[in-house]
């Protein structure tokens, strides 16, 4: 998670002229998806559960044991992808976790557990480590900690065969000069090693200190109390400290300067003075790497991009397939034009405007100044389509949309053919019309007529957990397009309604109350015995 230039021990190292490029790269340089933190338990703590391993007995060490390296396997993910679809497959629930890493929870308890119970082992029995049959296990966890530890400190570049990624050296020789690429990797090099040497050092400090408060316990010089505190204490420092790299004072600010960030500029202002009930708008300004990273455009409008940690798969597979190429087509297609919108072609962004992107923001000018640009093109909040093509599965699905016009169009996964009825054919024309009356987030309510019965699709996300009526009476949504939604809908003027009211929510409330009762019965029976019992007494 952490910057090159955060690291004190890698810019000592440092080559000044490349400060700019080391405040964009991470410390870490794995080959492995970076996440904003790694998992750490302690390097003494470690120690201990090593040492656990080897001292603790009965069937409770092999149960925490097996669970570590059960979730150390799980966390591979693609690098032992035979478990990982076992677990997909078989197990509930466990293909919504974003990150595989996150089952390293179940190390990060049962570690320190196993460690606790070592200590235990220590503290009750002073001459633990005295017995013959743990001294040799004693060895091995010392060398396998502050050894290795050791050995990192001393030779950093021992484990590893490089210290830059693949994606990075290609980034590398993309954007500098080539006689600018050999002494800056030679540079980085160097950091990242001074960042495993000084982290080593650590380590092997912490497990040191460690092992000689255990020492002088063991040689009865220190009471078991103050062993106990001073590996608490050695605990919490070496935490405490590694902790402060991800989670610090500049991160807490007032709420005042972090509403500051949301900057408003004067394409938001413009755009702002749209009182449309509901339209998308995509920034286009630091593309491509900005658009699905910033969230100023979320602040003030709907915004097509924006970073969210929980993104819709559905919808990342939209970016990465059609939104994304999509912005280069039209990035170019406006550039060429001047911005005169009515000089573009509005097939190269079907997909945008199937998501009713009302609103373009572009860079102008020598210093990039946001500029909104209207899309006349934008297919609105729903329209009525002339055909429905059901295709086999998500692939033929999301392809579809290289070739189909969406507001003639509609594609539909065949597993919701039931849904819409069974129908091929829609039906629209100049008198067919469908409009947005009412808009919330949760809530949203159209008026319609149509003089045949015909599919409407809206440009809102499908997700599971929406219903729907017509005039108040229950009707399936389908979804279509990959992403969105749509409805049969008969002949005639209705009234459709959708809203957000998920089972699972509803499920989640009635035992979250059931639970609260139950304790309170619990509270008033404890406290009716509690009085009896004194009742009795006197």
């Amino acid at each position: 998670g952490s910057t090159m230039s955060q690291s004190e021990a890698a810019m000592a190292k440092a080559n000044p002229m490349y400060n700019s490029i080391y405040s964009q790269l991470p410390q870490y340089f794995g080959e492995q998806p970076w996440t904003a933190g790694p998992v750490y338990v302690g390097a003494f703590v470690m120690f201990l559960f090593i040492l656990g391993c080897f001292i603790v007995k009965g069937p409770l060490k092999w149960a925490l044991l097996g669970a570590t390296i059960f979730s150390i396997l799980l966390s591979w993910g693609k690098n032992f992808m035979g478990l990982t679809d076992l677990f997909i497959d078989y197990v509930p629930m466990y293909n919504k976790f974003r990150a595989v890493s996150s089952i390293l929870v179940i190390a990060e308890f049962t570690i320190p557990l196993l460690a606790i119970f070592a200590l235990k082992e220590i503290l009750s029995k002073p001459d633990t480590l005295k017995l013959k049959e743990n001294r040799g296990g004693a060895i091995a966890t010392l060398v396998l900690t502050a050894g290795v530890a050791l050995i990192l400190a001393v030779a950093p570049g021992i484990f590893f065969s490089g210290f830059i990624t693949t994606q990075e050296m290609a980034a590398l020789k993309q954007g500098l000069p080539a006689e600018h690429l050999a002494p800056l990797v030679a540079n980085l090099t160097e950091m990242r090693k001074a960042i495993i040497a000084s982290d080593a050092w650590r380590s092997f400090f912490i497990i040191v200190i460690g092992c000689v408060l255990l020492f002088l316990y063991q040689q009865r010089k220190l009471k078991a109390s103050f062993t106990l505190a001073g590996i608490a204490l050695l605990c919490l420092i070496d935490m405490w400290s590694i902790n402060k790299r991800y989670l610090n004072d500049e991160q807490f600010v007032p709420k005042s300067k972090q509403t500051e960030a949301f900057v408003k500029t004067q394409a938001d202002e413009m755009i702002l003075q749209d009182t449309t009930l509901n339209y998308r708008v995509l920034n286009f300004i630091g593309f491509p790497g900005n658009t699905f990273n910033e969230n100023n455009t979320a602040y003030w409008h709907k915004s097509v991009g924006g970073y969210h940690a929980a993104k819709l798969r559905r919808y990342q597979e939209m970016i990465d397939h059609h939104i994304m190429p999509e912005m280069q087509e039209t990035y170019q297609a406006v550039a060429t034009a001047g911005g005169q919108m009515d000089s573009v072609d509005a097939s190269k962004f079907r997909v945008l405007n199937m998501l009713n992107t009302k609103y373009f923001i572009f860079p102008a000018g020598e210093q990039g100044q946001a500029v909104p640009v209207v899309n006349p093109y934008a297919y609105g909040n729903a329209w009525f389509v002339d055909k429905v093509q059901y295709v086999n599965n998500a692939n033929e699905e999301i392809d579809a949309l290289n070739d189909i016009l969406p507001t003639e169009t509609a594609v539909v996964d065949v597993k919701f053919k039931e849904q819409l009825k069974g129908v091929t054919e829609g039906y629209k024309d100049s008198l067919s019309t469908i409009q947005l009356t009412s808009y919330e987030p949760n809530r949203l309510v159209y008026k319609t007529f149509t003089p045949k019965d015909g599919v409407v699709v809206f440009s809102e996300i499908y997700y599971p957990g929406w219903r729907a009526t017509i005039d108040g009476q229950p009707v399936d949504i389908a979804r279509a397009d990959y992403i969105l939604r749509a409805i049969n809908v008969p002949a005639g003027e209705h009234t459709i309604e959708m809203w957000f009211d998920p089972q699972s929510i509803q499920v989640t409330e009635s035992i979250a109350y059931a639970a609260l009762a139950l304790l309170l019965i619990g509270v008033m029976v404890l406290a009716w015995t509690q009085r009896n019992k004194i009742a009795k007494k006197s």
